[in-house]
């Protein structure tokens, strides 16, 4: 298997374990979620879909369609921690008024893994996978390969 493929199915993968772990915290662990956690919902659940049709119509241009959704997501995302870490008041917070504080702390891992830094990571990690396969599968590199490849033997 090439680099490219693996790279796509790491963020497959990334994906899926999002979802699901979204899924729980939400229904087992019955935790609300707030105004930005539905934001970064509505960006990660479709890459799901979009990734793995990707993978299984063998589409190159599949970079095109989840790197905007992925980047809003983590757009949000990273707005979302400064707010859980304080670093931006909770005065300018779009749940201040909607019931679900987009403060509250419902997981706090060694005293900094939250919820919203658990989306920035993945959100991360899937943008970087993106933008690897789109280095590991456009035209020039496939080249570039080849020719050092044959420059070796």
């Amino acid at each position: 298997m090439d680099r490219g493929k693996i790279v796509l199915y790491i963020a497959l993968l990334q994906s899926v374990i999002a979802v699901v772990g979204s899924f729980f915290f939400s229904n087992v662990a019955n935790f609300a979620p707030c105004i930005l956690c539905w934001f970064q919902r509505i960006c990660m659940d479709p890459l799901v879909l979009i990734l793995a049709a990707g993978i299984l119509l063998k589409d190159k241009k599949v970079v095109w369609y989840a790197l905007p959704l992925a980047i809003i997501g983590w757009l949000v995302a990273v707005y979302h921690n400064l707010l859980q870490y304080k670093i931006i008041s909770e005065a300018v917070s779009p749940c201040s008024n909607s019931g679900v504080s987009c403060t509250n702390l419902y997981v706090n891992y060694f005293g900094f893994i939250t919820i919203p830094l658990l989306s920035l990571v993945a959100f991360t990690v899937i943008i970087v996978c993106l933008v690897l396969y789109y280095y590991f599968t456009k035209p020039s590199a496939v080249k570039m390969v080849k020719v050092s490849a044959k420059k070796k033997a």
